[in-house]
Parts: structure tokens; C-alpha cells; sequence
């Protein structure tokens, strides 16, 4: 079961990682405006945005393994579309904008259903070292997906790219349609939504260290947002021109990796503590960026950055999988996601206006900062578990023997 999720993981990862390549390069060709490309690529992140806290509910109310199954069967269907679309030349940017909503969609309800998942299928002492292999896959396929869709569509076109997609979306269905969880209690399903995000948000509030983390990371990802629209302005103008940033991303990549691969390996008795110094690391690249450091200089922070950020992912998995009631995982872990996917698109959005009000350097310091403050004094909130466990966080021997009723 435990090979299953793994296999089926790193199968999604890759599909994931094809498809902005695949969709920029398909909008480029078929219309070359920037403004039908962010039309597409927004049209993703707005449902994703709006219905996270929906797939939060679902991914606690039903058996997740079929959340899961469902988002990436939607996704293949998505990308199958598209691809039928370019590989007979009828592609409009509406359907192109109609079918990444979807993805969006899917992406929603199947987000917060992976750590619930993943902490119903592994044992408490293998978690770690099977979220670690998750973030290596997911590192990996970030790596290897652009240039896979790249190569691709310049030698076939971009509906091959989308239908290959397609086909890893599939198998990851597949795959995942072997993996089984004990069945919901009655009385979870049988619940309205607006109960149901109510106990959410009252696990979160229950455990104080959770929300500061969170909004910490949060500060974390606009910075984030900055550095990957800035990043590259600097490097082609003052530190050597394009080739400049492929290095710096390049050693990102790398301490990305190391630090996920590491993440196991390392003898941290506190985890949340390894988890905010992770996040603060991002104050590196800031700084270098902020102070006009030579490219070794920037790369090197960078790569430190994403060793943070590699040895954060799967302690941070971990740590909620230990700490929050399985009943809550998604709805918890969505609240988790919001803020990031909230936070970087709207640091993209802003890095331009911002630059030129303060200039490129004091920003970078600024914000560099207040991320490492953030991240740093979420530690002074300690970690203490609620005094009782909710009602919905029952042994699985207490389980009735049949499925519950699906919903819609």
C-alpha cells in the first residue's frame, strides 16, 4: 500500500510539473499575447484559491484515497482536452481558460486529501522518510518536467506535451485506485459543511503554533513572489545576463534536493524549530540580492535558501500529521495551502510596483527581513496539544464495517 502512494505521489508530481511549460508554450503559439497567458494561468489559481477550504471538508468527510483518485482523473480529463484541442488546431484561449479552471478545481479537492492520506496509509515512524521521498520526487520532477514538455513540443507540438500529461495523470489514478483507508464514521458524512468548517478552524485555533507558522510561511512565499520576479531583473542587467539566473535557479534546484535528502538524516529532536530556521533561511538570498552580492555569492544563499526550504517540507508533513486528529488533517492543511497559494502569486503580482516605488534593494532587504522575523517568532508560541481530541478522531476499530453514503 505504502509502494502504491508513493509510485502514484511521484507519478502526480511530474504530470503537475508538465503542465505550466505545456500551457505557456500553447497559449504563445496559438495567440503570442502575454494577456492570453495570464488570462490561462489565473484562470487556474482562482478556483483553487476559492474552493481549497471545500476540498478541505471533502478530503475529511470521505475516504481520501478516492478524493485523490477523483482530482487526478479530473486532471487527466483536463489535459486530454487540451490536448485534443491543439492536436486538431481548434484550441481558443476561452477553452484553454474553461479547462485549467477545471484543473484548478481538481487541485483543490485534491490537495488536502494527500497528508490525510499519507498519514491513514504510513506509520508514524516511517512518515518522515516517506514525505522526504514525496519531496524528492516533487523536487526532481520540477526540475525535469519543463525540459520534458520543452523538448516535446518543439519536436511534436504542445498537444502532445498536454496528452502525455494526461497519461501520467492516468496512471497516478490508477495507481492510486489500489490504495485503501478504513471508511468515515457515519456521523462524520452525515455532517453540514458549515459544522464541519467550524471544527476546522477550532483544531486551528486550539493550537496556536500552527496559525503563527502558517502566517509566517505565508510571508515567506511573497517573498518568495519578489525574489522569482526580481531575481532574474537583477542577474540579466547587473550580474552577467541570462545565463546568470539559470545558475542561481540551478543551485536552488540543488540545495533543494540536498536539503530534502537530508531531512531524515538529521538528528532534530524539535521539529518546528528546524521548520521556522528553514523558512528563514530565505533571508539569504534577500540580502545578497539586496546588497548587489557577486553571482557565487547570490547563488550560493539561494542554494542555502532551498536547502531550508527542502529540509522544511517533510518535517513540516510530519509535524502536522503527528500533531492534528486525522478527522481535521484536510480541512487543517487546507487552511495550510491558502495562505501559501495566496501569498506567492500576489508577490509576483506586486514585486514591479513596489521596485519602483522603494527601488530593487531596499525591498529585497525589507522583505528578506520581515520573512526571517516572522518565521523566527512563530517559535516563541510553544507547541502544547489541546486538552481533548475531537469526537471525529475514533480508532479505526470503532469503525463501521461498510462505506458510508457518498455525497455531492
Amino acid at each position: 500500500m505504502k509502494h502504491r502512494l508513493l509510485v502514484g505521489r511521484c507519478l502526480s508530481a511530474l504530470a503537475t510539473a508538465l503542465i505550466p511549460t505545456t500551457l505557456t508554450l500553447a497559449v504563445l503559439r496559438v495567440t503570442g499575447s502575454a494577456e492570453a497567458l495570464g488570462l490561462v494561468l489565473a484562470s487556474e489559481l482562482v478556483p483553487l484559491l476559492l474552493l481549497l477550504p471545500v476540498g478541505g471538508v471533502l478530503a475529511d468527510r470521505f475516504r481520501p484515497e478516492r478524493v485523490a483518485l477523483l482530482a487526478d482523473l479530473t486532471r487527466c480529463l483536463s489535459q486530454a482536452a487540451i490536448a485534443a484541442e491543439l492536436l486538431l488546431g481548434v484550441a481558443r484561449v476561452v477553452d484553454l481558460a474553461v479547462l485549467s479552471a477545471v484543473a484548478g478545481a481538481a487541485i483543490a479537492f485534491g490537495m488536502p486529501a494527500v497528508p490525510r492520506l499519507v498519514a491513514a496509509v504510513v506509520p508514524g515512524e516511517e512518515r518522515l522518510r516517506v514525505n522526504a521521498r514525496i519531496g524528492v520526487a516533487t523536487s526532481l520532477s520540477s526540475m525535469a518536467a519543463p525540459a520534458i514538455a520543452g523538448a516535446v513540443t518543439v519536436a511534436a507540438g504542445p498537444g502532445w506535451s498536454a496528452l502525455l500529461a494526461a497519461a501520467v495523470f492516468a496512471g497516478s489514478a490508477l495507481t492510486l485506485g489500489g490504495v485503501r483507508t478504513a471508511p468515515q464514521p457515519r456521523a462524520r458524512a452525515a455532517s453540514s459543511f458549515r459544522s464541519d468548517l467550524y471544527e476546522g478552524w477550532r483544531e486551528i485555533k486550539a493550537r496556536p503554533w500552527f496559525l503563527t507558522s502558517v502566517l509566517g510561511h505565508g510571508v515567506w512565499h511573497f517573498a518568495a513572489g519578489l525574489f522569482l520576479t526580481l531575481g532574474p531583473l537583477v542577474a540579466v542587467q547587473r550580474l552577467g545576463g541570462e545565463a546568470s539566473w539559470v545558475t542561481i535557479v540551478q543551485c536552488g534546484t540543488a540545495g533543494l534536493v540536498a536539503g530534502v535528502l537530508a531531512a531524515p538524516r538529521l538528528p532534530v529532536r524539535r521539529p518546528l524549530v528546524a521548520v521556522q530556521l528553514g523558512a528563514a533561511c530565505y533571508l539569504l538570498p534577500m540580502v545578497a540580492l539586496g546588497v548587489s552580492a557577486p553571482l557565487w555569492a547570490v547563488a550560493a544563499a539561494y542554494c542555502a535558501a532551498m536547502a531550508g526550504l527542502g529540509v522544511l517540507s517533510p518535517l513540516w508533513e510530519t509535524v502536522l500529521a503527528d500533531e492534528i486528529p486525522q478527522g481535521a488533517l484536510g480541512r487543517v492543511r487546507s487552511f495550510d495551502g491558502l495562505i501559501s497559494f495566496a501569498a506567492r502569486p500576489l508577490g509576483l503580482a506586486v514585486a514591479a510596483p513596489l521596485a519602483g516605488l522603494t527601488g530593487v534593494a531596499p525591498l529585497m532587504l525589507l522583505m528578506g527581513g520581515l520573512a526571517a522575523a516572522a518565521n523566527l517568532a512563530a517559535l516563541a508560541t510553544p507547541m502544547r496539544r489541546p486538552s481533548s481530541r475531537p469526537a471525529q478522531d475514533v480508532p479505526e476499530d470503532a469503525l463501521p464495517a461498510d462505506d458510508p453514503p457518498v455525497g455531492r
